[in-house]
């Protein structure tokens, strides 16, 4: 059936034939896009028009418009339909008939109606008020009754804009600030608003409206596509969940995809990532030609003046050899000739990251379509300029955005491309890959005091993440990536091998720090051979502290921060020859005076004795380099209680039934002082309410006790407690692994476990390793986002390390246990 029939269909049967033709139209599998927005559009104009002449055939002076979304021509499964009833005055009761007999119909069939009756002058005054309003009649369309009417409100409202633009535009741009700092960047978004997200539809319309405003324009290039693809993702929400949503949720991304005819739904994010980095782009350009206009605006007259009338002379600023300041951009220099110089691109991309300022739209596209590739290896001008840029900090975000809107960066870095608008499916990123590696290097460039080689550590922070867009483990494919960019850029084979292993070994210390036994001499040898020099480990601790600030704030806190600085500490002193590598490390298994306290008291009553307390100060050891690192949010709990099966489990389920979120957790056997007899268990455990206070400490000691004594069934209260509550709709989690690491350790069997963090996981873990019969000689808790990482050291009953099937069978059953 053609686009001619269905609308014919819709004519002859009335509402009832425009439903069916339009369920027609949604359903046709071989329709989507533009053509099926526009035969929507269309169907509905005829329908609305022929209700129009039917309720008022002899009236006159009154037209129905079209306006918003609808006026464009670019309706969606599920839009709403924005209409303007425009009459002139003259008989206002057959007007308000005309409405019911317009409205009604709409509401029957279950539409969505934004509807307004207004005269002109009204219709005027209003935008002048309102100016979603006024934005909304720029895209005015007649679908019936006077033309004339609709015709002159049309040309009245456009001459407004362009009259008003200079006090219009600036509150336009406020308005898109304001929406963008509630809904964020759609570029970045695991869950993005195609509307309101900043990059989203509704930058798409301001940007026409600027268009409209003859006082500056957009770039052309691309934006119309950008625009398509996220009205097309939109059109596949609104079918694929039968609602008007423009929120692109985590369950409704795989329908999406498929209706689309994409990969998979990380396939659709990307696309979507590369639309809305487009638009954002397009709007940075836009709104900095509307001030520059703005500026000049106000100061040109002045000027004039001064200059007896005569026409003013743009100032431009030497910036670097072929890059100049021009109103306030770095632009190229008259005599700058690209096609000579491959250099020029990052010697003007670090020439205005240095100078705080942007790269101009101009100066990046002439660049682009002259600039010759650069030899391979790189001029040693090219890597200092690439270093430069990457030391600049902030600023060097909005440069290489422009670079990589003309597609600069893919050309200079191939591998580039892999990781471009790369989602991240994990709650502990805020930033695509390839904004994360840049963030990275905005990060590093605060530490490169701290390194004696601040362009290895640079680089290697752009290069980090670089295997994410391959196959396997990304360090392991980031490794190889990073020794052929290095040596493509310059470096030599030394460097290159650093370069290789800082992105290898990237996550080695946090990973290390906060899952494994720093007193256990084999952990801190295992650093230290993988680091090999002290250059090399310098290198590793920023890179670290870089990465983790650059991927979000829970991946990072003073007390990571110190266990990390500790682990480093260690290692240096391993490298310099001063401890043997079989040494038993002693610095971190001092004891406190609050800790020794308790233990003494829980070994003089037989039980366990608690502490707990906000922690609202960072803990000793945090430096002043970074002070805006937060530490976790909670309070800290200290428990000492005699050494006796259950611990572990007894404590993580208490803590689960009085629901406090464990967000990390350590427990060690404490030696006692001399004279002392028994053995006891320190748990030191940060924990937040899930909501509503913290539980009194006498209420948990109470518990405990019982818990441990078998009084209390953990394992029935947190059952109960499930079954009272429905399960939730929501992201369907990674199953759990569980894994042993034989080398980790010369004293114990190490086994980490990976899983979606849940309430009363530890104590499922817990009562499992117990189920098993092996002791807990510590355990290392973390929490990142909605993924817990445990790490267990454990024994058989005679403290010696499990056997390797032994080992392998408890870490099978327990994995079971937890899918199960």
């Amino acid at each position: 059936m053609t686009s001619t029939d269905v609308r014919d269909e819709a004519e002859d049967s009335g509402p009832s034939g425009y439903a069916a033709a339009r369920l027609r139209l949604l359903t046709e599998g071989a329709r989507s896009g533009p053509p099926r927005r526009a035969a929507l559009s269309g169907l509905t104009d005829d329908w609305l028009a022929g209700l129009f002449t039917a309720a008022a055939p002899g009236l006159r002076g009154a037209s129905l418009i079209a306006v918003g979304g609808y006026g464009r021509g670019e309706l969606s499964p599920r839009s709403d339909l924005d209409l303007v009833l425009l009459h002139d005055g003259s008989d206002p009761e057959a007007v308000a008939a005309l409405a019911d007999r317009l409205w009604y119909p709409v509401w029957d069939l279950g539409l969505a109606l934004d509807h307004s009756v207004r005269t002109p002058a009204e219709a005027r005054r209003t935008a002048g008020e309102d100016l979603k309003v006024q934005l909304g009649l720029l895209d005015a369309r007649h679908l019936a009754g006077d033309l004339g009417l609709t015709a002159a409100l049309r040309t009245t409202v456009l001459a407004d804009w362009r009259n008003q633009a200079p006090r219009r535009l600036p509150e336009l741009q406020e308005l898109c600030a304001e929406r963008a700092e509630r809904q964020g960047e759609l570029q970045y978004l695991l869950e993005p608003d195609l509307k309101e997200a900043r990059g989203g539809l509704r930058d798409a319309t301001a940007l026409r409206a600027v268009a409209a405003s003859w006082l500056a324009d957009a770039p052309r290039e691309g934006l119309d596509d950008a625009r398509r693809r996220l009205l097309d993702v939109r059109d596949a929400l609104h079918l694929a969940t039968g609602r008007a949503t423009d929120r692109l949720a985590l369950q409704e991304q795989d329908q999406v995809a498929a209706e689309l005819g994409l990969l998979d739904a990380d396939t659709l994010l990307r696309q979507v990532y590369e639309a809305a980095r487009l638009i954002s782009y397009a709007s940075d350009v836009t709104w900095r030609e509307v001030s520059r206009v703005l500026r000049s605006r106000s100061v040109r007259p002045r000027l004039r003046a001064m200059l007896g009338g005569g026409k003013p002379v743009t100032e431009r600023s030497p910036l670097a050899e072929g890059v100049v300041e021009q109103e306030g951009e770095a632009v190229l220099a008259r005599a700058a000739r690209p096609e000579r110089d491959p250099v020029l691109p990052l010697r003007a991309a670090a020439a205005a990251a240095q100078a705080g300022l942007p790269l101009s739209l101009h100066a990046v596209r002439r660049l682009a379509a002259t600039v010759r590739p650069l030899p391979t290896p790189w001029p040693a001008e090219a890597r200092e300029q690439l270093v430069t840029l990457l030391g600049s900090g902030r600023p060097t975000v909005e440069v290489w955005e422009a670079l990589e809107a003309e597609g600069l960066v893919s050309r200079l870095l191939p591998d580039w491309e892999r990781v471009r608008c790369r989602p991240q499916r994990n709650a502990v990123h805020v930033w695509t890959v390839d904004r994360h590696l840049i963030e990275t290097a905005v990060r590093a460039s605060e530490f490169t005091r701290r390194v004696s080689r601040p362009d290895l550590l640079l680089v290697a922070a752009l290069l980090h993440d670089i295997g994410k867009g391959w196959p396997g483990d990304h360090s392991v494919a980031g490794e190889i990536i990073a020794q052929d960019v290095a040596a493509r850029i310059g470096f030599d084979r030394a460097d290159s091998a650093v370069l290789a292993a800082l992105v290898r070994h990237h996550l080695l210390l946090v990973e290390t720090a906060t899952r494994r036994d720093l007193d256990d001499p084999a952990t801190v040898a295992l650093v230290a051979r993988a680091v090999g020099t002290q250059s090399t480990l310098e290198l590793l601790h920023a890179l670290t502290e870089a990465d983790a600030l650059a991927t979000g704030p829970a991946a990072w806190s003073s007390w990571r921060g110190s266990l990390v600085a500790d682990l480093v500490r260690r290692v240096s002193a391993v490298l310099a020859g001063d401890v043997p590598e079989d040494a038993p490390a002693t610095a971190a298994a001092v004891v406190t005076a609050e800790q020794e306290r308790l233990a003494l008291e829980s070994v003089a009553t037989g039980g366990p004795v608690l502490a707990l307390r906000a922690q609202t100060e960072p803990p000793a050891g945090d430096t002043a380099e970074a002070p805006d690192k937060p530490e976790p949010l909670g309070v800290e709990l200290l428990i000492a209680v005699p050494d006796q099966p259950g611990v572990l489990p007894a404590v993580a389920g208490v803590l689960a039934v009085h629901r406090l979120t464990v967000r990390t957790a350590e427990l060690r056997a404490l030696e006692l002082p001399d004279g002392v007899e028994g053995s006891v268990l320190l748990l030191d455990w940060r924990v937040a309410a899930e909501y509503g206070s913290l539980p009194q400490a006498a209420r948990l000691r109470a518990d405990l006790v019982r818990a441990l004594d078998g009084s209390l069934d953990i394992a029935a209260r947190l059952a109960e407690r499930d079954a009272a509550y429905p399960r939730r709709r929501g992201v369907v989690a990674p199953p759990p692994r569980v894994t042993v690491h034989p080398a980790a350790s010369r004293h114990a069997t190490v086994i980490e476990v990976r899983a979606q963090d849940a309430p009363g996981l530890l104590f499922r873990i817990g009562r499992a390793l117990e189920d098993a019969g092996v002791r807990m000689r510590s355990a290392h808790v973390s929490t990142l986002g909605a993924n817990a990482v445990d790490a267990f050291y454990v024994t058989g009953p005679e403290g010696d390390p499990l056997p390797g099937e032994e080992a392998v069978a408890v870490a099978r059953k327990l994995e079971e246990t937890l899918r199960g």
